[in-house]
């Protein structure tokens, strides 16, 4: 794990985009694609306003989410929604979204269908993970009903994912298909994700999920 701190949140947001867009450039020029997955909720919301506006190949880049809530894009709660909302609009609104939605009571119906839709876009490019107080990423959280498949290296790329803090029903990446991105950053804030992160480093990943990315991560800091 390589660990880089910034002087203030904004410093931190502004370098973090800047990372990301020469890495997605780099994939360009060499694939001719690339991939890029991000996650949801409003800390990387400064990244995302960033990235919109850079001048890259976004017709040849798909995005993914770390994770979904089951909610339709209507729901404020919507992971989708946020990202139309933050990342894929200005130059960025060409580039391709590859949905882990689809309408349905439960994710288990519909999840050969994003399963398909995903495969072709992998692995990743470039990575980019949040990071709970507890210690989950993406939708791995600690006591979640298939945590120790999506953390096996046989897991399907997807899983749904119930756990009593996700609230709803979520459909996630697995810890497999994190591990195997290209490039893998990490993104937290405040003294008390510092302490988690350091908590993290000593435990398993079952009860820690962020450490099974841990070791080929870039993890950003700023208080």
């Amino acid at each position: 794990m390589k660990l880089e701190t910034y002087p203030d949140r904004e410093f931190l947001m502004l370098d973090v985009a800047n990372t990301i867009a020469g890495q997605l450039a780099d994939f360009l020029r060499r694939e001719g694609k690339a991939t890029l997955s991000v996650p949801g909720g409003t800390t990387p919301g400064p990244i995302f306003d960033t990235l919109s506006g850079v001048d890259l190949d976004w017709a040849n880049v798909a995005v993914v989410l770390n994770d979904e809530r089951w909610v339709p894009e209507s729901s404020d709660r919507s992971n989708t929604r946020l990202l139309r909302e933050r990342l894929l609009r200005g130059r960025a609104a060409q580039a391709r979204l590859v949905p882990l939605y689809a309408p349905a009571e439960q994710p288990e119906a519909m999840l050969e269908a994003l399963e398909d839709g995903l495969k072709p876009h992998l692995p990743i490019s470039v990575l980019l993970l949040g990071m709970g107080a507890d210690m989950h990423t993406a939708s791995l959280f600690p006591g979640a009903d298939r945590l120790e498949e999506a953390l096996s290296a046989s897991a399907p790329p997807l899983l749904p994912m119930r756990a009593e803090a996700a609230g709803e029903p979520r459909i996630t990446l697995t810890a497999p298909v994190l591990r195997e991105a290209f490039n893998i950053h990490i993104l937290i804030t405040g003294a008390e994700k510092r302490e988690a992160l350091e908590r993290a480093m000593t435990l398993s990943p079952m009860e820690a999920p962020v450490r099974a990315v841990l070791d080929n991560a870039t993890v950003h800091w700023a208080e």
